[in-house]
């Protein structure tokens, strides 16, 4: 095993043994009968597994998430390379975006509840919310920071308006896009455990204050908020991997 590999792994057990270390210490040193010791949240999380909802709960989660990020991609990519590339489009709708985006997803909460009811579409439409607005921002950005001089040269050899966004300036945005997805995501997965608390009967979120409210099980509490990291955490290095394909690979640094 090499010095690097060693250290990219080595290093962050290192420190999680430190820190579960110093969790097991601070319970037993205080007594406390509330906050739960690591070896009780293992003891959560098999219960968790036995009842068989553990994955059904992770799974509503992720679910949820990707239907919300995947229309906001969908929807945000293609609104916000427009306006980058059309200055009419960028004077009509920036003001819009730049209003909208600093309202947290999680004030629509009342308004989603009385569009969609409580349930699945009203958390899928707040994750919505949470990311479209960082994609359509980071879409704009990236397509004004390519250079005329390619754009000009798709127009010479006769792209169209569609043929030029998906042959020159969507390969040229894709580095900084998935910089935009690695920050959406983590945004996204906040606000789907902040609605699931709210809106829905499953998920991560509904664990959480499920178990808080069904007898203090501040077990179940602790082993979801390690479960929402560890996914979060999971979420994130996807992505990076993603930055090491040899199509985007030319848009980052080398690691």
């Amino acid at each position: 095993m090499t010095r690097r590999r060693l250290e990219h792994w080595g290093l962050p057990l290192l420190a999680s043994a430190v820190l579960v270390s110093l969790w097991h210490l601070a319970v037993v040193q205080t007594g406390t009968k509330v906050f739960p010791s690591p070896a009780a949240v293992v003891r959560g999380l098999g219960e968790l597994l036995r009842r068989g909802v553990l994955g059904t709960y992770l799974l509503d989660s992720l679910r949820r998430v990707a239907l919300g990020t995947g229309l906001a991609v969908l929807l945000g990519v293609p609104l916000g390379s427009w306006m980058g590339l059309r200055r009419e489009a960028a004077l009509a709708m920036d003001p819009v975006v730049q209003w909208l985006r600093p309202i947290s997803p999680l004030a629509w909460s009342p308004l989603a509840i009385v569009l969609w009811g409580v349930g699945e579409p009203a958390t899928v439409f707040l994750i919505f919310l949470a990311a479209i607005f960082p994609l359509t921002t980071a879409a704009t950005s990236a397509v004004q920071a390519i250079p005329e001089v390619h754009l000009r040269a798709g127009r010479n050899f006769g792209l169209g308006p569609g043929a030029l966004w998906l042959r020159v300036l969507l390969p040229a945005s894709i580095p900084d896009l998935l910089v935009a997805l690695r920050i959406t995501l983590g945004i996204a997965w906040l606000v789907v455990v902040a609605a699931e608390m709210l809106a829905v009967d499953s998920g991560l979120g509904y664990l959480i204050i499920d178990a808080r409210n069904a007898g203090k099980r501040y077990d179940l509490v602790v082993a979801g908020m390690l479960l929402i990291g560890c996914v979060g955490w999971a979420i994130d290095a996807g992505v990076r991997r993603l930055e090491r394909l040899r199509p985007v690979r030319w848009g980052f640094p080398e690691q």
